[in-house]
Parts: structure tokens; sequence; C-alpha cells
């Protein structure tokens, strides 16, 4: 089967990627892009008409617990327990390291 790519392909693409690539990864890649390619082609003369679209193989299923309403602690408990507090927000310094 001859190849969908050519080394002058490769090289191309790397060059407008400004890529620099030896002469034995210019090689390897165009091997392996080709088999890449080869394989898409495949793909594309499978008859699919009747397959539904999938975003994936298997279905997924959402293991997160039911969100429940519950009381929980007030803003004004949270605060007082936090290093510093001002007009009803946590503190933080501007820059990390450096106090406010």
């Amino acid at each position: 089967m001859t190849s969908l790519l050519r080394r002058e392909d490769v090289a191309h693409v790397a060059k407008l990627a400004r890529l620099s690539l030896s002469e034995e990864e210019l090689e390897l890649y165009t091997e392996q892009l080709g088999q890449i390619l080869e394989h898409a082609n495949d793909m594309s003369t499978l008859q699919l008409d009747d397959v539904a679209p999938t975003a994936h193989p298997f279905g997924l299923i959402n293991v997160v617990r039911d969100d429940i309403v519950r009381p929980s602690l007030s803003r004004d408990v949270v605060l007082a327990m936090a290093p510093d507090a001002e007009d009803g927000r946590f503190a933080v310094p501007r820059i990390m390291g450096e106090a406010p």
C-alpha cells in the first residue's frame, strides 16, 4: 500500500510550525503520521449510516450524590474562625507572602 503522506509534506508542515526536525525524526514522523492517515482513510470507508453519533464509547454514569439543602455555618461563624476578616469577607494579602 502506498503511503498517503510524503516526507516532503512532513518537512513542509514542520517548517510552517517552526519545528526543527532531524533526518531521523523526519523519517520517523513521516512513517507514524502516514500510518495515522492510513487508519483514518480505512475508517472513512466504513458504513456508519445507521450508527448514532456518540461522544464516548461507554455510557457514563454520574456518581455524585444528590444535592440536599441542609443547614450550614453562618457567615459570621465562618468569618470568626478566619485569621483575618474585613467588611464581611476573608482578608488575604495582595501578593502571596506579603501582609496587606
